[in-house]
């Protein structure tokens, strides 16, 4: 099987052409930057250069492609990009009869907009796959763990035996890892069976702060504890990783989410059903946190 991965250099994407290799894929993994090309050979799929804005390039490079890997860049200067990003993919796969796309929201597809532009757009992505025809299959994610390998936690863990992060400790999380969303996706694009589905997608436990800490304590063998980060400061660094303005949304979110107490759900209750159909394995809280042990213990 023939697999265009797109994105597949970004942090998200990269695990998915491992995903696939395992399952015996032929994987075309996209990148907008040649410098990144190396890297998506040395990984063993055929490294192909593209920018998701030109259609015309992307209606070539998915010729031949038995199925997609489609996911999106969540932090743009302009989110709307990623919508015309998304549009474009579909549609060269429609051109192609491609037969299946399989989307990593990289979230959870709410039901209605928030005004918030990086999530809404993901509404948009949804209606749009639907109405194309295009038979396809959605893997939401709750929460990455590997969000907890940014400047806004490490720091914490290191020098203060603190995880920080900017929500509130009684807000529970069901955080998952990158390898087992990837291998959701390899799954679900070997599963064609399974077209017109949408699968929420979150780790095995629902934890709070404390827990969450906790977690850390047995993955490290020290003793850890939360820290609610203030919104204000994990914007600022946002700020200065992609640029001015860009953790201006995620500030908002997460400091309406303390304001209001209003706690979304990260957390996918319907996981059994959902590894019953794409079944892998999944990793505990406590197993990732070991295996980035080195991130930790600087």
């Amino acid at each position: 099987m023939k697999v265009l991965v797109y994105g597949a250099s970004g942090s998200q994407q990269f695990p998915v052409i491992k995903a696939l290799l395992h399952k015996g894929a032929e994987v075309y993994a996209t990148t907008h930057t040649e410098t990144n090309l190396q890297k998506l050979n040395q990984a063993g799929a055929n490294a192909v250069l593209a920018n998701m804005s030109d259609l015309s390039r992307l209606k070539e490079i998915t010729a031949g492609m038995d199925a997609i890997s489609l996911l999106v860049p969540f932090f743009l200067e302009d989110p709307n990009e990623g919508f015309n990003y998304a549009k474009n993919a579909i549609d060269a796969a429609v051109a192609n009869k491609t037969k299946l796309i399989v989307w990593n929201s990289s979230g959870f597809v709410l039901p209605d907009k928030i005004d918030n532009p990086s999530m809404d757009i993901r509404i948009d992505v949804a209606n749009y796959l639907k109405d194309s025809g295009m038979p396809h299959i959605i893997i939401q994610p709750s929460v990455y763990a590997e969000n907890l390998l940014g400047p806004w936690t490490v720091p914490y863990v290191t020098s203060e035996k603190k995880v920080a992060y900017p929500t509130p400790e009684e807000m529970p999380v069901g955080w998952i890892a990158t390898q087992d969303v990837a291998a959701f996706v390899a799954e679900a694009i070997y599963k064609p069976e399974l077209a017109g589905e949408s699968f929420l997608v979150s780790g095995i436990e629902n934890l709070t702060g404390n827990q969450l800490a906790e977690k850390f304590t047995i993955g490290l063998s020290q003793k850890f504890s939360y820290f609610p980060l203030p919104p204000k400061d994990f914007g600022q660094i946002l700020d200065n990783i992609f640029g001015e303005g860009a953790g201006k949304g995620a500030e908002e979110m997460y400091q309406n989410i303390v304001d209001t107490k209003q706690y979304p759900v990260m957390f996918s209750p319907y996981m059994s059903d959902v590894l019953e159909k794409l079944p892998i394995k999944m990793t505990s809280m406590e197993d990732w946190v070991m295996q980035h042990s080195n991130v930790y213990n600087k």
